[in-house]
C-alpha cells in the first residue's frame, strides 16, 4: 500500500495538502518528517539514485530487500520517494520545480551541505518565496564546524551527557538509543511549523536551523541552570537514580527490580505505610527531601531489604494508584505487558516483503485517534507520479 492510498479517518490528517521535500538519513531528519507524514503532509524523500538513497535503506541486519530494511521504515511511513541526483542538471531541476509547488524542505546534511546542493533559502526563493527551509546538521552552518559530519552518539558525549548516564563506578555510557537525534529532529520540526505559519500569513519564507550539538547541550536542562548558577557539576547517581530528589531510583525485588519515583512528600509518606514500614515517616533521617538526599545510601539500604520481601507483581498491586512506581523490563516485558496492546502502540503495517510487518504507532492522537500509516514507498517509486518519469 502507498501513502496515497493510506486510508484517511476523521481529522486525523491535519497537515493534509502540505507539499514537503526530504533531503534525510539515519534518524534524525527522518523522525521529525515522519510526523508530518503521519499527520497528513505529502513528505517525498529525494533520495540519490547513485549512492542507493537514504543510508537507512542500508542498515542492517534486517533487511526488506534491495535498498530497503526494517530500520529504514521504522521512520518513513507514509513517505514517498523521487530518486534525484543534485549534482546534475536534470537533478537540480527536477528539485526545483518539485520545490516551486513545497511549503517547505528539511535537510539533515553537513552544515557545508545546503548552501552547494540548493537547498537554503536563498538558493529557492526565486522559484518559491514563501518556502521554509530546515536545516539539521550535526554542529550548525555558521561556525568552523560547518563542513564537520557528526552523529548523536559524539554529541552525548562532548555535551556532558555521558558523564552524567550510568553507574558512578563504571565508564561513561551512552543513552540506549540515539535520543538526541530524535529530540533534534522534533526541535527542527516545531521550528518548522512556526515558520509555515508565517510564511502562510505573509508570503515570505526563510532559513531554520538547529543541529545535534546544540540541542545535545540543551538536554542538560536544570543541572545545565545549577552548574551556571553557581558552578554546582552533576555527577553519575547510582541506581539510575534522580540527581537530588529521593527516594526516585530502581530497587531489587524479590525476583527482579522496580523503579519508585516519591517526588512529593506525600507520595513518601504513604510509600513508608505500604512498604509496612511507617516509622521511616518519623526517622530524623529521611524527615524531609534534604535529609532524604544527604542519607540517599541509608535509606536505599533500608527499602531493598523492604522491597527484597515481596515480588514485583505483590509490590505493583500494592504500590500502584497510591505511589508513582513501574516495572523495570526488557524489551521483550516491555511488548508482552498487557497495557502495551491496550494502549494501542503496535500494529500492522503491510510491506510488499513482508505483509505482516508490524511498526510502532504514532505517539499521537487526535480525537482519539491515532494516525493512520503505511510504509515508505520504494526508492524513486514515485518519480512517474511527481515528475512525470523525468529527473
Amino acid at each position: 500500500m502507498s501513502p496515497q492510498d493510506a486510508p484517511t479517518r476523521g481529522g486525523t490528517r491535519p497537515l493534509e495538502g502540505m507539499r514537503v521535500l526530504t533531503l534525510e538519513q539515519f534518524g534524525a531528519g527522518p523522525y521529525g518528517s515522519m510526523y508530518l507524514a503521519d499527520l497528513g503532509a505529502e513528505v517525498i524523500k529525494v533520495e540519490n539514485p547513485e549512492s542507493g538513497g537514504d543510508a537507512g535503506r542500508g542498515v542492517g541486519p534486517h533487511f526488506l530487500g534491495p535498498h530497503d530494511s526494517q530500520y529504514f521504515q521504522t521512520w518513513g511511513s507514509n513517505k514517498k520517494s523521487v530518486a534525484l541526483d543534485l549534482k546534475t542538471p536534470e537533478g537540480r531541476a527536477g528539485f526545483r520545480r518539485l520545490a516551486a509547488g513545497a511549503e517547505a524542505v528539511i535537510n539533515n546534511l553537513r552544515g557545508d551541505q545546503p548552501e552547494k546542493l540548493g537547498l537554503d533559502y536563498a538558493s529557492l526563493q526565486d522559484v518559491n518565496p514563501a518556502i521554509v527551509c530546515l536545516h539539521i546538521s550535526a554542529y550548525g552552518r555558521d561556525n568552523e564546524r560547518k563542513s564537520w559530519p557528526g552523529y548523536d552518539f559524539l554529541m552525548q558525549a562532548e555535551a556532558g551527557l555521558m558523564s552524567m548516564t550510568g553507574e558512578p563506578d563504571r565508564a561513561p555510557a551512552r543513552f540506549g538509543l540515539s535520543m538526541i537525534d530524535f529530540m533534534t529532529g522534533m526541535t527542527g520540526i516545531v521550528g518548522l511549523l512556526g515558520c509555515v505559519m508565517r510564511a502562510r500569513a505573509t508570503g515570505q519564507g526563510c532559513d531554520v536551523d538547529t543541529c545535534l550539538f546544540d540541542v545535545a547541550l540543551h538536554q542538560l536542562s536544570y543541572p545545565a541552570t545549577w552548574y551556571l548558577n553557581g558552578g554546582a557539576e552533576p555527577t553519575r547517581a547510582p541506581r539510575s537514580a534522580h540527581l537530588s530528589i529521593a527516594p526516585v531510583q530502581t530497587f531489587r525485588t524479590g525476583d527482579g527490580w522496580i523503579y519508585v519515583m516519591c517526588m512529593t512528600e506525600r507520595a513518601w509518606r504513604i510509600l513508608a505505610d505500604r512498604i509496612d514500614r511507617p516509622e521511616l515517616k518519623d526517622d530524623p533521617r529521611f524527615a524531609d527531601q534534604g535529609a532524604r538526599r544527604e542519607h540517599r545510601a541509608e535509606l536505599e539500604r533500608v527499602l531493598d531489604a523492604a522491597f527484597e520481601i515481596r515480588p514485583t507483581a505483590a509490590w505493583l498491586e500494592r504500590l500502584t494508584g497510591h505511589v508513582p512506581v513501574a516495572p523495570v523490563y526488557d524489551v521483550a516485558q516491555a511488548f508482552a505487558n498487557p497495557f502495551t496492546e491496550t494502549a494501542g502502540m503496535v500494529r500492522t503495517v503491510p510491506h510488499p516483503a513482508k505483509p505482516d510487518f508490524r511498526m510502532l504507532a504514532n505517539p499521537l492522537k487526535i480525537d482519539g485517534e491515532r494516525p493512520q500509516q503505511a510504509v515508505c514507498s520504494p526508492l524513486g517509486g514515485d518519480n512517474a507520479a511527481l515528475l512525470g518519469g523525468e529527473g
